[in-house]
């Protein structure tokens, strides 16, 4: 298995400016929104990630002419009911996104669509969207584990209402891509709100969708045409989290990180940094409804923190994260509720606590969570730390490393491309800052 060097504690800290790539959640949906609209989408800033050249492989296995360079994607979209049958089976790779909102997508096309993935990927349930597209009278086959590979039989989409029984941004885009479909209205209870972004940009391609007050009942009504648009990807939140968490715990550290996506369904690292004192101040902007912005962040002494149930929808892909800023605070910290963390690329819950357990830090797991008793000095028992194919957990061991002085390795780096393929570029730029 491949192995890297990782950087250890930089003396002078991190300085610098980083652009962070773009966010992944809209890059896939701009993706997809744009295939089942009319005319032409550009994509600027797109996520060049292996998760999103999934799906816009997919896509154009689908049907859909795409033209893409490192500046700009343009998809010619074909409208709602446009996509075409694939000769092949559509290759999901890694990218749980792409499987999920696919599904919905598809279901209440003409035809019958296979998507298959990688081994980790064939592990992560599929059940929980499988379900809810049932009930619309979607036709969907997986295994008897709930896992794919997922057969997708096109059929006639009802609207109804519906309760969703998992906290997940990507059951519930499912089903908003198959109501877009329906012959009825469809209305959407959510558990606890999650990230927002198909709505809002369904909106902003025509589409008669709406939420209540209460931010987690979602109205949405068949589509019969929504016309291609220009989206302006904000940069990635849940990457720029692994620089606030370095700046954060690195000593003598300010860096600067730039367009980032401050969509208020994303900033519950934000809120958590806050809780902790760290010392940072954002800028705010608005862009095609997606709020986005600076931050500058420096070094700081960290509180510990309680994390609960009702916090996880918003902090989901940074816990990892969490669980590091909370090993580097003074006093005990406990993150609970997020079972869902054992359903991810990885177990994070278990990948979390065995990784910071090497490297000194006493982490005690829980079923929902983990106990982490912080401190401002480790003593690392292992040289070798290990992603496990999981790119939040690799970039997460690459900035725990900065806490150290001694010579680290990572087992399995190349899993970081999935999201983040410029990440160690990106670090080495703030190492490399003279101060």
């Amino acid at each position: 298995m491949k192995k890297i060097k990782l950087d250890t504690l930089p003396p002078k800290g991190l300085h610098g400016t980083v652009d962070i790539p773009g966010d992944k959640s809209i890059s896939h949906r701009a993706l997809m929104v744009g295939a089942i609209s009319e005319g032409q989408t550009t994509i600027n800033h797109f996520l060049w990630s292996q998760d999103c050249q999934n799906t816009l492989e997919a896509l154009r296995q689908l049907g859909i002419k795409i033209e893409a360079d490192k500046e700009q994607v343009i998809v010619h979209g074909k409208g709602v009911r446009g996509l075409e049958a694939s000769a092949q089976p559509l290759e999901m790779g890694n990218s749980g996104t792409t499987t999920r909102l696919l599904m919905g997508l598809l279901a209440g096309t003409d035809f019958t669509s296979r998507l298959q993935g990688d081994s980790s990927l064939s592990k992560r349930p599929m059940k929980r969207v499988a379900e809810p597209l049932s009930k619309m009278g979607a036709q969907i086959e997986i295994t008897k584990l709930g896992t794919l590979p997922v057969i997708v039989k096109g059929s006639k989409i009802h609207g109804t209402k519906l309760q969703l029984q998992v906290a997940s941004a990507q059951v519930k885009s499912a089903v908003i891509f198959a109501a877009l479909q329906a012959d009825t209205p469809m209305t959407v209870i959510e558990k606890l709100p999650t990230r927002n972004h198909t709505e809002l940009m369904l909106r902003k391609f025509g589409a008669d969708i709406s939420t209540e007050k209460d931010q987690k009942t979602i109205n949405i009504k068949p589509a019969n045409r929504l016309r291609g648009q220009i989206v302006n990807v904000p940069g990635d939140i849940s990457s720029a989290a692994f620089f606030l968490v370095a700046a954060t715990i690195v000593p003598n550290s300010r860096i600067t990180l730039k367009n980032v996506s401050l969509n208020p369904t994303r900033t519950g690292i934000l809120n958590v940094l806050e809780r902790m004192d760290a010392n940072f101040k954002i800028l705010y902007r608005e862009n095609n409804d997606e709020s986005y912005g600076d931050i500058e962040i420096s070094a700081s002494n960290l509180k510990p923190v309680r994390i609960t149930g009702v916090e996880i929808p918003a902090l989901i892909d940074e816990l990892p994260l969490v669980a590091l800023l909370a090993a580097c605070a003074d006093g005990k910290s406990e993150i609970r509720g997020a079972a869902e963390l054992r359903v991810k690329e990885t177990d994070r819950i278990s990948t979390v606590t065995q990784e910071l357990s090497k490297l000194g830090v006493l982490v005690t797991e829980l079923p929902d969570g983990m106990i982490i008793h912080g401190r401002k000095n480790w003593k690392t028992n292992t040289v070798e730390l290990d992603s496990h194919g999981d790119h939040r957990i690799g970039m997460m061991l690459a900035i725990a490393a900065l806490r150290t002085d001694q010579e680290l390795y990572l087992n399995d780096p190349a899993a970081i491309a999935v999201s983040y393929p410029s990440f160690f570029e990106d670090l080495k730029s703030l190492l490399n800052v003279r101060k």
